[in-house]
């Protein structure tokens, strides 16, 4: 017998666009909007770090880190992220969507705050307590990201679900943003208040007491727009997919939507006791049926995003650096503490604006008319292409600041109007309710394994060398990016399986490219 959709759920997907879906792009989106502010304002800092803990009375050169602590300064919260996405991703399917959704947002709150208050009377003792609540700050982001992603794909419709759900992610790019533009703000608030002159001039002077401070207010503001958003996260309903495909009360999943969707909704509950007795919607994650129906989908989501963020983060976290390379930051010993701050602001605020939120957008705008696969193809290649570009002729760039800025924002912009939103939209579609946020959880830890490489893994390379292994990462996404089935247009259900789509042949087994044979419906 043909498995057809619940009402509750037909409905959602044939809603027009409302002011709910709206409103859940926001709450959603703040969240990422924090996520992104707290993990990538850590670069900001970290030269101011280096300068308030690390100056060594008579050295030529300004104070830096050591590079065991750059890293784990920088890659720590990317650890917590990692077991965050891990382990709210098994207890969004345990427990619901909306239940857990709040403690990640406090995680976040609490962490920020006490980022900014880490102490010490050594410079480890500081740097130890920083790393301490840095990861737990990640934990909670990661937290966020199967549960956003998840939360917005069952409350979206089929038509714009794609866009739905990488707006959310979109708000990343503002994050970023806020980062570099609270960089600049704080910056030049204390330099004004306490100039000093250039390390080449006066080097225990051009770090002022009052640089420790300015760190710790930048890592603090993090925690402000998740605080704002918390109460308005406890006051969404859980999904109707959720409540009707897992939790199995068909009659509270149609009164939640029909007060949303102000339509009435039968409740259909014994449909939903026939369906949750079909071997179809009864096997479990690490089952031979999950394999031959879901294996190469997980796969695929899993080392794209893999990939794709050896890449992201690499340059993300270290552009600071690049750009010294490449002599667009004048020279450390030239500036203060503070003036090399709001340089490093400044730059990643260009980045920015000029590439990354524009990639954002561009794929929110487009991801419902040309297609999930098509955007991630688009955007490996199109890095792989500029990361070549920058590495091949690379002695050529530091006389030529401006092409190498905008060859590089161009990677950016890729990045995101390519694998960076797709990877996240992708693995909220393609799998049953009952694992959906276990397997998105999957997917983004195995994305931030790759972060922590590409936190990591560069260190000790030269910038020319690491982005010719960058583009070579790139390529290898590119031909990964073809495991992963095209969900546009589609019920989620019909994508997974979990119904029988209208034309009566069975999509989900159709994506997965295997055969359906002793395939149970």
């Amino acid at each position: 017998m043909a498995r057809q959709q619940l009402q509750v759920l037909s409905a959602l997907d044939g809603a027009k666009t409302q002011l709910y879906h709206f409103t859940a792009i926001v709450i959603a989106g703040m969240g990422f909007f924090t996520d992104a502010y707290d993990l990538f304002c850590i670069s900001v800092v970290t030269k101011l770090l280096g300068r308030i803990y690390y100056y060594q009375p008579g050295s030529p050169t300004p104070g830096t880190l050591p590079v065991n602590v750059n890293a784990a300064v920088t890659g720590v919260a990317l650890c917590g992220t990692l077991a965050g996405q891990l382990f709210f991703g098994w207890l969004g399917d345990k427990m619901g969507r909306k239940r857990v959704y709040g403690v990640t947002l406090l995680l976040m709150v609490v962490s920020s705050i006490a980022s900014g208050l880490s102490f010490g009377s050594t410079a480890q003792s500081v740097m130890a307590t920083l790393c301490f609540f840095r990861f737990w700050l990640g934990f909670g982001v990661g937290g966020d990201y199967p549960l956003s992603a998840t939360i917005m794909s069952e409350y979206a419709n089929k038509k714009t679900r794609g866009s739905f759900i990488a707006a959310v992610f979109a708000m990343q790019g503002f994050g970023i943003l806020a980062g570099g533009i609270v960089g600049l703000i704080v910056s030049s608030a204390f330099e004004a208040k306490y100039p000093a002159l250039p390390y080449n001039l006066d080097p225990a002077g051009s770090t002022v007491a009052s640089s420790d401070y300015v760190w710790r207010i930048i890592l603090m503001v993090g925690g402000i727009p998740a605080a704002l958003t918390y109460y308005w996260r406890m006051k969404m309903p859980e999904t109707a997919r959720y409540t009707a495909l897992v939790a199995r009360n068909a009659k509270k999943a149609a009164a939640d939507m029909a007060t949303i969707l102000q339509v009435e909704i039968e409740a259909e509950q014994d449909k939903v006791e026939r369906m949750s007795q079909e071997p179809v919607n009864n096997y479990g994650l690490f089952s031979i049926e999950f394999a031959r129906r879901h294996g190469l989908h997980l796969v695929g989501t899993s080392t794209t995003w893999f990939l794709l963020d050896i890449v992201f983060y690499s340059q993300s976290l270290y552009q600071k650096d690049i750009f010294t390379a490449v002599k667009w930051l004048p020279s450390a010993n030239n500036m203060s503490a503070l003036q090399e701050l709001y340089m490093i602001s400044r730059a990643q605020t260009i980045i920015a604006l000029c590439g990354t939120i524009p990639g954002y957008w561009f794929t929110v705008a487009f991801i419902d008319h040309m297609g999930r696969r098509t955007i991630q193809l688009m955007g490996f290649f199109f890095m792989t292409a500029f990361m070549f570009g920058l590495a091949i002729p690379y002695p050529y760039w530091p006389a030529h600041q401006a092409g190498f800025v905008v060859m590089y924002a161009f990677t950016f912009f890729f990045a995101n109007f390519g694998p960076n939103s797709t990877t996240f939209v992708v693995p909220a579609e393609i799998f049953p309710a009952r694992v959906r946020t276990t397997c998105h959880g999957i997917s983004a830890a195995t994305g931030k394994a790759g972060a922590i490489v590409g936190a990591f893994g560069f260190v000790y390379l030269s910038v020319q060398t690491s982005l010719i292994v960058l583009g070579a990462i790139d390529f290898l996404g590119f031909l990964f990016t073809f495991l992963i089935p095209e969900t546009k247009g589609k019920s989620i259900e019909e994508i997974s399986g979990e119904v029988q789509p209208e034309d009566g042949t069975n999509e989900q087994i159709q994506l997965s490219g295997v055969d359906d044979k002793n395939v149970p419906v």
